[in-house]
Order: structure tokens, then C-alpha cells, then sequence
């Protein structure tokens, strides 16, 4: 039995302390917040036991889980690598380049694992094309959200856009040739909305737009590739491919168009999405990381990479910046 200490049970550490409850083979032993008020929710609602000290619970855990505010991530990572202790951390890694570099030399010299909560990742949309080979050569991408003052200590590159970066660095299978950013400070002292194309030595080029200043929501990603194209809806949940139809197709919806080599067959389809809880499938996939002794779908060298290209990004709009 594995057991779990989580740390910071704000608005997300509750969902993860629900999660956690269900997943088999683990023992919530308790939690440290210094916010009376987050804690004396989580004791009330699942009587769990509130440490009031961060390294009595360390010593008590096999397994740390931080949901901490960001700029606390590195003290925290790093206590509980240097305890022996696996750990999960939310995105992003760390606060700064440094941070993350060291926590990523710290893990490598451990015998420990380290996920990093991109949860994109285990999105029932995107796990839906698994299966599917993925070699986009374009990509544009918007995600979209309503003003919420509840995580704008980071930027919106670091709140919203690093999910899709993730996403992105996942599929292309190229390192970054160039970054070009703009971005805008409207409600907070950090960039709220920010355009970003991203172009790969492979050819690929990815366009991103985010904003937290939005009237509605969206959260998709549309791949181009040869000969076809994948629509990824990560809010609705769901999932299209538009591809030049082969043999092996059936029950799909195609119809016909001309070309300038002919006629060719156009085929619709929609992937069945199975609902599941995301946040649940990364802690479940963590615990087996930990229990078959294999690599974690998000490590933290994917985390760290992620924060370098967002840094990157923040780093060309700071050059340009835009204050309203």
C-alpha cells in the first residue's frame, strides 16, 4: 500500500484528494496547507489529518503530491527527492528555468519517480487517437477562458498555454527552431492573452492563441498533416478525423471530390469517446509507474521541456510588451 501526502488543498487539491480516495492500492495518510480556511474544509469534509509540519508528513509518505502555488514547487520537489520520496507535481515544474533544471538533475541521481500534471494528456479526446499516427506538419490551437483571479500569480503562458505546449512537444517530434510571441497584460500584471507560432527544424509550425480574459470558453487543437486532419475538442470531449479514405475504412461517412489528379474519397469519422475522469487516470497511471518500475506518461524532463518552450515564449513577449 502506497501511502499519499498531499501538499496545498486548494481548489484543485480537493479534486486530487477525491481522486486519490478511489485509486487502488494507496493510503491517503494526510495533508499540509497553511491556510486555515483550505484546511479546515478538508478536515471537516474528509476528515483527513492536517500536518503542521512539512517534513513529519514527508517521512510518513511514499508518495508526495504537490499542488502547491507555483514559485513553491522547487522547495517542496526537492525536500521530498532528497527523502527518497516519489512525487507528483502540477504544472508547471518549477517557477523558474533553474528551478526546473535542478529538480530534473536531482531526479535523475534518485531512485524515485516524478510525473508532472499535465493533464491534457489523459484527455478521453486526445486518448480516443492513440492508435491514430500523428505527424502534424501544422497545428493551431486556441484556448480560451473566462477571467478567474484564482491562479493569475503566472502568466497566461504558464496558466493555460503550457498544457497545450505539452500537447504539442508530445507529437512534434523535432526540437524548436524559432518562437514569435505577442501578448497583452489586461487584468493582471502578466501577459492575460498572447499569440505564439512556434515553427520545429522538421517543418511543423504551430500557431497558439490563449486568453483568460475571454466571454466563452474553448479548448481545441487542429492537426494538418498528409492527407489528413484531426480536430481535437479537449472541453467537449470529442474527436474528428478528415483523411483521404483507405481501403481498410468502414462505417465512416465519406463522399467524393475532384482534383487535379482525379477523383478522390473524403472519409468523416468520429472516434468513440469513452468518458473518464482525467485527473483520476494521471494519479492511477503515476501509481503504476511506481508499482511496474516503468516511465511516467508526463516525466519530468517532459515538464521541464514544456516550461523552457513557455519561458521562451514569455521571454519574446517581454521584448514587445503591450500594457493596457
Amino acid at each position: 500500500m502506497l501511502k499519499v501526502g498531499v501538499f496545498g488543498v486548494g481548489h484543485l487539491g480537493k479534486f486530487h484528494i477525491n481522486n486519490w480516495k478511489e485509486i487502488e492500492g494507496v493510503k491517503l495518510v494526510g495533508f499540509f496547507d497553511p491556510n486555515n480556511e483550505n484546511a479546515n474544509q478538508v478536515i471537516e469534509q474528509y476528515g483527513l489529518k492536517r500536518y503542521m509540519d512539512e517534513e513529519k508528513l514527508m517521512d510518513a509518505c511514499d508518495i508526495i503530491d504537490v499542488i502547491t502555488p507555483t514559485d513553491h514547487h522547487f522547495k517542496i520537489c526537492m525536500q521530498a527527492v532528497r527523502k527518497g520520496k516519489h512525487v507528483f507535481v502540477e504544472k508547471p515544474l518549477a517557477h523558474t528555468i533553474q528551478e526546473g533544471r535542478d529538480i530534473v538533475n536531482m531526479v535523475r541521481e534518485a531512485n524515485i519517480k516524478m510525473q508532472v500534471g499535465h493533464v491534457e494528456r489523459f484527455n478521453p479526446a486526445f486518448l480516443a487517437l492513440k492508435d491514430m499516427t500523428l505527424n502534424p506538419m501544422f497545428i493551431e490551437v486556441h484556448r480560451l477562458a473566462q477571467f478567474n483571479p484564482r491562479g493569475t500569480e503566472v502568466s497566461v503562458i504558464l496558466d493555460l498555454m503550457i498544457h497545450d505546449i505539452d500537447i504539442i512537444l508530445s507529437l512534434v517530434k523535432s526540437d524548436v527552431k524559432h518562437i514569435s510571441a505577442s501578448g497583452v497584460a489586461v487584468m493582471t500584471d502578466t501577459p492575460d492573452i498572447a499569440n505564439v507560432r512556434i515553427e520545429f527544424n522538421n517543418g511543423c509550425v504551430a500557431n497558439l492563441t490563449s486568453s483568460r480574459i475571454s466571454m466563452k470558453k474553448m479548448r481545441k487543437i487542429r492537426l494538418f498533416q498528409p492527407n489528413s486532419y484531426i480536430g481535437i475538442d479537449f472541453l467537449e470531449k470529442k474527436a474528428e478525423i478528415i483523411k483521404l479514405k483507405q481501403p481498410e475504412d468502414t462505417n465512416v461517412f465519406s463522399f467524393d471530390i475532384d482534383t487535379h489528379n482525379g477523383k478522390k474519397t473524403i472519409a468523416i469519422a468520429n472516434p468513440v469517446i469513452e468518458p473518464q475522469n482525467a485527473i483520476k487516470l494521471e494519479l492511477e497511471s503515476f501509481v503504476n509507474a511506481i508499482q511496474t518500475n516503468s516511465p511516467t506518461v508526463v516525466s519530468e524532463l517532459d515538464g521541464f521541456l514544456a516550461m523552457e518552450v513557455a519561458h521562451q515564449i514569455l521571454e519574446k513577449i517581454n521584448s514587445t510588451s503591450i500594457l493596457v
